[in-house]
């Protein structure tokens, strides 16, 4: 049988970046990602202002991608978009686009779930990135997600611990703030970590029952203690900055590998896998990666731009759900709170 040409175009806008990627037949072609910078004045995304940006960065996002891929438009095979979890009002400009784009193609439609997309990032094609095979374990760690699932297959996936509070992201940039650092504070804690030392300064994790996950006392824990410290000297963190970061690190990926311990053992699956935009930091990295020597795990790191929100993992499931004719009506609504489970 002779392999089928098959053109995807990614849409990506659940949050504050528009993506757009064209994979052809599981490679990427290209993966154009348009950040918004007006956020960091505010210390986090505002959604009204993110679904504004949306609007004016979707079409010449879609114009470079599908010009860098070299392609036209008459060539896609399918429209794939982020359905949800997301911001409704960025989520509704993505869904808004491919529908219209599809319909006035002519072409299927399909809808991705984000966080799904994150775990799936895995299975593009990429030279010298090992696949990870089924069953196995994802941890995806972003700033509105922390989950461990249980991937059977493609689309065969449980939830088998969540956060119950914060996500680790927003424990990352929560941090930041109380230590006067910028948004996102997480790449600037993992920079500053690698030069402190970890165990200068000791936070209690939380106790939390099962594979489920809390950060919300970890980030009242160091409120406290910034506050209390500085009260006794005001340059507390200017003089140890360094030292505050890496032990706010050393814990987050402490509480992060208890649970992988936890979930390897009660489901024998030894096999895990990373995503989401916290999955780019260096420490956490790391750690995954000594569990290979330490617990006899098998860690799967995908490619550092498909770790962030992008089109092309959104692309990716949109190839895999074209394999199975798996496509969308025109009637499809954008969903916030879009549950990973199949």
């Amino acid at each position: 049988m002779a392999k089928q040409n098959i053109f995807i175009l990614g849409i990506e806008s659940s949050c504050d970046d528009t993506s757009a990627a064209v994979i052809h037949n599981g490679k990427v072609l290209s993966n154009v990602v348009a950040s918004q910078k007006i956020h960091e004045a505010y210390g986090g995304v505002v959604p009204e202002l993110a679904s504004r940006a949306h609007q004016q960065n979707i079409v010449p996002v879609v114009h470079q991608a599908l010009k860098k891929a070299n392609i036209t438009k008459a060539q896609l095979s399918a429209i794939a978009f982020t359905r949800g979890p997301g911001l409704m009002g960025s989520l509704l400009v993505g869904t808004s686009f491919a529908k219209s784009l599809a319909y006035g193609l002519n072409i299927p439609l399909i809808d991705v779930n984000h966080m799904q997309a994150h775990i799936l990032a895995h299975f593009i094609e990429e030279t010298n990135f090992k696949k990870p095979p089924f069953p196995f374990l994802a941890m995806t760690i972003s700033g509105g997600h922390t989950q461990i699932v249980n991937v059977e297959d493609y689309f065969s996936m449980t939830v088998i611990g969540e956060t119950i509070d914060d996500a680790v992201g927003e424990a990352y940039d929560k941090s930041g703030k109380i230590l006067g650092l910028g948004y996102p504070a997480g790449p600037e804690i993992d920079k500053r970590a690698q030069l402190g030392n970890p165990k200068a300064f000791t936070f209690t994790k939380p106790k939390v029952d099962g594979l489920n996950f809390s950060f919300s006392g970890l980030k009242t824990a160091i409120l406290y203690f910034i506050q209390k410290e500085t009260k006794a000297n005001p340059n507390f963190i200017n003089e140890n900055i360094n030292d505050i970061c890496a032990s706010i690190q050393y814990t987050i990926i402490g509480i992060l590998i208890d649970k992988l311990k936890k979930a390897t053992k009660a489901t024998g699956i030894k096999h895990i896998a990373i995503g989401g935009g916290v999955s780019a930091n260096s420490g956490i990295r790391k750690a995954l990666q000594d569990g290979e020597q330490k617990f006899g795990w098998t860690t799967y790191i995908p490619k550092f731009e498909y770790t962030t929100d992008n089109a092309a993992m959104i692309a990716i499931v949109g190839y895999l759900k074209f394999l199975e004719a798996n496509f969308a009506e025109q009637d499809i609504m954008a969903s916030a709170r879009l549950k990973i489970s199949f």
